[in-house]
């Protein structure tokens, strides 16, 4: 995001470690990462936070879920009277269960707040190929503003009022992209990927709405754009997870292999969590938490989900829902 950026305005990119940051200064790449990017020549790169903060007229938090909180508690300091704040992160904070706006209102109160989400691999934007994501504001002004600041000739971006069901589907979705990687790993086919999907809708829009999102929100981008590109891609890190469980490598030995961060493996708790809270049933991500917690083999998910009772696939769902 910060590269597309510094080819409309001046953009600068935070680093946590040092050392990377003066790596991307001089090679003009992010080589542990993403070695075939080239960096556009405008983009700063920084370690220190209040460097990339002061100044600018809006911030773009791209960091992990884990980690949201204390960075931007950093960043408060240096940062501008009335700057919005953008999250990118999918992923919802665990103890708290906030999600990431509802930390940057807290954190930062008086800030405008977006979420910037939708079906969008790396891999495939870096590479300039077409695709569309949702910038969510509850203020159309600002939504606005950051819409014409993000689109591209390749990247298009759509407003949508709805903050907290834009922000659940880029959240859950990576927990239902774990279980289809574990039924990839079990050898089963297009059918059972399927049926995942759109089952992983029904369990989206049931969480999402009973939080007050919206229900056309998970039939859009950020619901079922996003279920689909995590679930059947191969440069999806929540998939492969799911795939490497089921063929029986320890959580432990996947996570400490990538420098990237799955945030399904860290967010399904907490989903299961909020959904008890509201009481919605959520069988898939249910059992995602069983396998990541090694109370139940990845190679019995698939037939626990199949023996449930018997139900009418609207159940669940509120009228509004439906509608």
């Amino acid at each position: 995001m910060a590269a597309m950026c510094a080819h409309k305005v001046p953009t600068t990119l935070w680093a946590r470690r040092p050392e990377l940051a003066a790596a991307m200064a001089r090679d003009g790449r992010n080589v542990g990462y993403l070695p075939d990017l080239a960096l556009p020549p405008g983009l700063r790169v920084t370690s220190v936070l209040a460097d990339a903060v002061a100044g600018a007229g809006v911030v773009v938090m791209a960091v992990p879920s884990h980690g949201f909180r204390a960075v931007l508690a950093e960043a408060a300091g240096p940062l501008g009277a009335g700057v919005p704040v953008v999250s990118l992160t999918k992923g919802v904070e665990q103890g708290s269960l906030a999600r990431m706006t509802e930390v940057i209102a807290e954190v930062v109160p008086g800030h405008p707040y977006a979420v910037l989400t939708g079906p969008n691999l790396v891999g495939e934007i870096v590479a300039g190929f077409p695709t569309a994501s949702v910038i969510a504001a509850t203020d159309n002004g600002v939504a606005e503003r950051l819409q014409q600041l993000f689109s591209t000739g390749s990247f298009r971006v759509y407003t949508n009022p709805d903050v907290v069901g834009c922000e659940l589907g880029g959240a859950l979705k990576n927990v239902v992209a774990i279980a289809a990687g574990v039924a990839d790993g079990l050898g089963f086919g297009d059918n059972t990927r399927a049926a995942l999907i759109t089952r992983g809708v029904a369990e989206l829009t049931r969480l999402g709405v009973a939080l007050g999102g919206q229900p056309l929100t998970f039939g859009g981008l950020t619901g079922m754009g996003d279920l689909v590109a995590t679930c059947t891609s191969r440069q999806s890190r929540n998939r492969q997870v799911g795939e490497d469980l089921a063929r029986g490598r320890a959580l432990a030995e996947i996570t400490a292999g990538t420098r990237m961060v799955a945030e399904g493996v860290r967010t399904s708790a907490a989903v299961v969590e909020l959904a008890a809270r509201v009481g919605v049933e959520m069988p898939i991500a249910d059992q995602v938490v069983a396998v990541l917690h090694g109370v139940t083999p990845a190679a019995e998910v698939v037939a626990a989900l199949m023996g449930r009772m018997m139900k009418p696939e609207l159940h669940g769902l509120s009228d509004r829902a439906r509608r």
